[in-house]
């Protein structure tokens, strides 16, 4: 399978914002800058159009033009994952394509939202998938956006398939993620989908991040992991304790409105959110410059 020995070596991915300009139309040039940039200070590799790139709010056109114009300015430099989760299999399918066309190194794919297919409805629509594309897959699993759980007996099933490669867990809970690697092979790949917890599913065996907080502090999230697999535990949570109060912060409201409140903040400026998120408030912006402030973290 192609690609995915790259992927193993990635344990920290930030799930990049999609930057937009004064009109809210796609910023292609701040895409790349800010993709680079990533790469530049802790990230292993991005994931483009996932939910912190507010992948409802954009066309099948932006995810195109984000995903080619991303790989060709990385030249092969860390990993890019896209985005591709659809509520429809024949949607997540096009998507999938689009992106293989792209030449991106994998998928991350959400379990289908607002529909609730059962567990079987929720296998058939990954192998749909997988057998649809030659790319590495890592599952997503966030049942507090999609109302539906990937079952740790469904996900050892499709781990049986020869390019689902991992998964990244949102559930907030390390008995899930045990689960899960009691089910899966050795080699599977599982990322935590939530900051605070990156040490946490380190510590029950874990691969790595699909991070938002990479976004400022890449580099202590890198540091915290490599340390945490050279044995230094001390320094690892030492790490983790710095980082929850600005991962905490960085989802003081709806995401990605505080990150790129906060990449802004730091220089880099990504735009607005499209409707139906809206800007911070002042007192939300308040606190998050205060804890950006007295971060002493912040790439």
């Amino acid at each position: 399978m192609q690609n995915i020995d790259k992927l193993r070596r990635a344990r920290v991915l930030t799930a990049m914002v999609t930057p937009f300009d004064e009109t809210l139309s796609l910023n292609m040039p701040m895409a790349v800058r800010l993709a680079r940039h990533l790469l530049a200070n802790g990230s292993d590799g991005v994931v483009l159009s996932g939910t912190t790139g507010e992948s409802p709010t954009l066309s099948d056109d932006e995810k195109q033009r984000l995903f080619c114009g991303v790989v060709e300015a990385l030249g092969g430099q860390g990993v890019v994952l896209a985005g591709t989760g659809h509520y429809a299999t024949a949607g997540a399918i096009r998507l999938a394509k689009l992106a293989e066309a792209a030449q991106v190194d994998g998928l991350l794919v959400i379990a289908p939202y607002y529909n609730r297919p059962d567990q079987s409805g929720l296998y058939e629509h990954f192998k749909a998938i997988a057998e649809s594309v030659d790319l590495p897959i890592v599952l997503y699993n966030h049942p507090g956006r999609t109302g539906v759980h990937l079952s740790p007996e469904t996900v050892g099933r499709l781990a049986t398939l020869a390019n689902i490669a991992g998964i990244k867990d949102s559930s907030g809970s390390l008995e899930n993620v045990t689960a899960y690697r009691l089910v899966t092979p050795p080699d599977f790949l599982i990322y935590s989908g939530d900051d605070p917890l990156t040490l946490p599913v380190l510590a029950v065996g874990g691969h790595g991040v699909i991070s938002v907080s990479a976004h400022i502090a890449g580099r202590a999230i890198q540091a915290m992991v490599q340390h945490w697999l050279q044995g230094d535990i001390q320094f690892a949570q030492k790490c983790h304790d710095s980082l929850f109060v600005l991962s905490k912060a960085l989802f003081s409201a709806p995401s990605p409105a505080p990150v790129k409140h906060a990449l802004r903040w730091r220089g880099l400026d990504t735009g607005g959110v499209r409707l139906p998120l809206t800007g911070l408030d002042p007192a939300t912006v308040a606190q998050l410059e205060a804890v950006l402030t007295s971060s002493g973290i912040l790439d």
